[in-house]
């Protein structure tokens, strides 16, 4: 623990349909929903209008459908949310060297490491002034926390939203988290917060009276000891720069459920390309493919594969999937598959080359002996939402409209009226408004969905002509710092 509150969390506020707020003036003050469309789909993120209607992150689309039918649903637009995260994050690592993103929407700072903050008066005002630069070059606003380690920086940032900032005096830590749900510690899931909930302990205070034997006899000697130091306020883990992934991993949930193993074993081959297309722009190989399956029954069956070595070839995995594949039933129907590669490397074992190449030779003889003509095909890679179409069916579609898929929230361009997004799409037509975030709401039009006036485009800038904080932190005045302890802004004796 420190002495001063130098440790910073950001969480910035709602950030998949805050962005798609400020992209989209129509959307402004309404409820937007962020996620699966289909039957099948979940919550990515909801907007504050529409959480205080029920909905919020992780629930089933139907279920936000029916709390919320007003509200805007839109499929996510990752170009725009990775771009905006980019700008954040380089905001950040003006900060100091110690920058620890945890997702594309939050991280950990370390203000002393980076020569800016060694008492509650500056890191205060660096927290301040970080909220002004981020909403002036992205649009969006942030949420900051400021304490003496992540564990409470983290909680103050949570405590702040919306869009505020949270300061925790260091030695106000235990009475800070004294009423506070066991549930706000790190590690205490539904399932760890329901077995202390039966003993009798449900808010923070509970766990520090109990005493570190009682936890140690409910949870096991290393969570109980754990907790325990948490429930005082104790957190010594530093905050660190670069946080290696464990696994790589792609997974698709389907509209309707796949019977026909054909078709369950082509979209393992499938996402297995996809994810060594992920493993391969992270610059990283892995030894051990793994399978996930989830049956119509809701029943998880994982499934292993190690290999002799590191690798990222497409052919490795795919075959090792494939055979994991042959190893489950799948009978009743398949509801999720998944296919991911852990044990990562940063390197490939050059004896596993000639193991693919021999697997790839085998394959392409077997399927040009079944079908001479179709030997050189080249196999679907499409990102679109799975379970739509089967076989030849899906296919022709592919290749007949791959250009014309119109999901609601992407970003169009029009030959005669400019950029805009979908609104919604069916029944052989496509609904727009054409709008840009610094435009008043736009006109809303409807075209066909082949119409070659109008196409797929990138998404727009947030912020246009904003002011330059190239020089910041060490030139941005204080009187852009942003709202003061009495507008908003808390610190937490």
């Amino acid at each position: 623990m420190r002495a001063a509150p130098t440790i910073l969390h950001l969480d910035m506020d709602a950030f998949y349909a805050s962005a798609e707020q400020a992209a989209k003036p129509s959307l402004r003050g309404k409820p937007v929903v962020v996620g699966g469309l289909g039957m099948r789909g979940v919550v990515a993120t909801a907007s504050y209008e529409a959480r205080r209607l029920g909905v919020h992150s992780a629930m089933p689309m139907a279920q936000a459908r029916r709390l919320a039918p007003n509200a805007a649903y839109l499929v996510p637009r990752f170009a725009l949310y990775r771009t905006v995260s980019d700008q954040v994050m380089e905001l950040l690592g003006r900060l100091s060297p110690l920058v620890e993103p945890l997702s594309l929407d939050e991280a950990f700072v370390d203000l002393e490491a980076g020569g800016v903050a060694d008492d509650s008066a500056s890191a205060r005002l660096v927290g301040e002034q970080l909220r002004t630069v981020i909403r002036a070059v992205t649009g969006l606003s942030g949420s900051v926390g400021l304490a003496g380690s992540k564990m409470l920086a983290k909680i103050a940032s949570e405590e702040a939203k919306p869009d505020g900032l949270l300061l925790i005096e260091p030695g106000t830590e235990r009475e800070l988290l004294a009423p506070m749900s066991v549930r706000i510690l790190p590690g205490v899931g539904p399932a760890t917060g329901d077995h202390l909930r039966r003993a009798g302990m449900t808010v923070v205070s509970h766990l520090t009276e109990a005493g570190e034997a009682e936890l140690v006899r409910l949870l096991g000697k290393a969570h109980g000891v754990a907790l325990h130091r948490m429930a005082q306020g104790y957190d010594d883990r530093p905050v660190v720069a670069e946080r290696d992934a464990k696994s790589v991993s792609v997974e698709d949930t389907f509209e309707v459920d796949l019977h026909d193993r054909v078709r369950v074993r082509a979209e393992v081959e499938r996402l297995a390309a996809r994810c060594v297309q992920r493993l391969r722009g992270a610059g990283r190989s892995g030894r051990t493919v793994v399978l996930k399956v989830r049956r119509y029954d809701f029943s998880t069956l994982t499934r292993s594969e190690t290999l002799r070595g590191p690798t990222d070839d497409p052919t490795v995995v795919r075959e090792a999937a494939a055979r994991l594949l042959e190893a489950v039933d799948t009978t009743g129907g398949v509801r999720l598959l998944g296919v991911g590669v852990t044990g990562l490397a940063d390197f490939t074992q050059e004896d596993l080359f000639a193991q693919a190449a021999h697997a790839e030779q085998a394959a392409h003889a077997e399927h040009a002996a079944e079908d001479p003509e179709g030997a050189d095909a080249v196999p679907d890679e499409r990102e679109g939402p799975a379970g739509e179409a089967t076989g030849a069916e899906s296919r022709k579609s592919e290749e007949t409209s791959a250009s014309r898929r119109w999901p609601a929230g992407h970003d169009v361009r029009h030959d005669v009226h400019g950029h805009g997004w979908v609104q919604g799409s069916g029944v052989g037509r496509v609904t727009v408004r054409f709008e840009e975030p610094w435009t008043p709401p736009g006109r809303v039009r409807t075209f066909r969905v082949d119409d070659p006036a109008l196409r797929p485009a990138d998404p727009l800038p947030l912020v246009r002509d904003g002011e330059d904080y190239s020089s910041w932190p060490a030139s941005l005045p204080k009187s852009l710092s942003g709202p003061g302890p009495g507008e908003g802004d808390e610190s937490r004796p």
